[in-house]
């Protein structure tokens, strides 16, 4: 039986945080001076995982991403990778990352079975990219995607959150460098998740969707994926732009995901509150057929939609508490 919430939505897609640590502190995701980290015996176990997975997998789970937090941090990640990639029915397994452990990990994730890659990055700018990361680290960023070109992974898409401060030469030069690279950019709406979220404030994209459009005679397209992204692609179809607009142009009623933070809470709407602590099923001794049946019930209670736009002060959490 595939999971159907109660608004007709087939939930196939589970983004899985390893880590709420970061190396980065960009400050659309972590408050400045953050400490409220879970501590690692809270963690879940890579076990407890992949049971959850294979429980996931018998409604129809296809798609896999592994989140933080920064992901790469998480010791043994490619341990993990590997226990997902045996799993019956799961056909792809992504990883958000923030780009600045790559060069160290790549071979290792690739021979386990990660498929792809998502790398967030705002800016080719270092002055820029320090101001927002509090980190001077863009040169590891860059060298990192050298290195998953070089280990054959193809579909990495650059994240690149669209600020109120973002300009239009920054906007054109990661354009050249996604082209130039074979990599697919996406801009993305600021979400106001957590007060240093909002105090950076978001734009609409829908403006500048019309400015790329017609700048680089681009076409309305599709990429295959599990995520909710408009595409405008080349006309020889070498270079592809995608727009997350979560505020201007919500994707609520084709939501089919869900998120699981490192403490096991199986958040149901990126924007609300509703949730399912797996963790204290597993630990308080939970069979698998029990954990089914408390999946299939917090499935029923997925919202239909999030309340940025009218309640943008309701969530406290950041996103990185949340699991990218």
């Amino acid at each position: 039986m595939p999971l159907i919430d109660n608004f007709g939505r087939q939930i196939d897609y589970l983004r899985i945080s390893v880590t709420d640590r970061c190396d980065l502190r960009c400050s659309y995701c972590m408050p400045e001076g953050f400490t409220d980290y879970e501590t690692p015996k809270d963690w879940l176990r890579f076990t407890e995982i992949a049971r959850l997975v294979r429980i996931f997998s018998r409604h129809g789970l296809k798609r896999i991403r592994l989140t933080g937090g920064e992901p790469l941090l998480r010791a043994g990640l490619p341990e993990l990778v590997g226990m997902l990639a045996k799993i019956d029915g799961i056909t792809d397994i992504a990883l958000s990352t923030n780009g600045t452990q790559l060069s160290k990990h790549a071979k290792a994730l690739k021979a386990a079975g990660l498929t792809r890659f998502n790398v967030s990055l705002d800016t080719l700018d270092a002055a820029r990219f320090a101001r927002i990361a509090k980190r001077d680290a863009l040169s590891n960023v860059l060298a990192g995607l050298d290195q998953i070109s070089a280990e054959g992974f193809k579909s990495t898409k650059i994240n690149m959150v669209w600020l109120n401060e973002s300009t239009w030469a920054e906007l054109e030069a990661m354009i050249a460098y996604c082209r130039e690279r074979g990599f697919i950019l996406r801009l993305i709406e600021n979400m106001p998740m957590g007060e240093a979220a909002r105090q950076m404030g978001s734009s609409s994209l829908q403006p500048l969707i019309t400015k790329i459009k017609n700048r680089f005679a681009l076409l309305d397209g599709v990429i295959p994926g599990g995520g909710p992204a408009r595409y405008l692609v080349s006309s020889d179809q070498r270079f592809s732009i995608g727009f997350i607009t979560p505020l201007s142009q919500h994707f609520c009623a084709t939501c089919n995901r869900v998120r699981l933070t490192v403490e096991g809470s199986l958040h149901l709407c990126l924007g609300q509150e509703h949730r399912l602590d797996f963790r204290e099923l597993m630990r308080s001794g939970a069979t698998d057929d029990e954990l089914d049946a408390a999946l299939l019930l917090g499935i029923a209670r997925k919202p239909e939609r999030h309340e940025f736009n009218e309640r943008p002060a309701m969530l406290i959490r950041p996103m990185s508490k949340t699991g990218g």
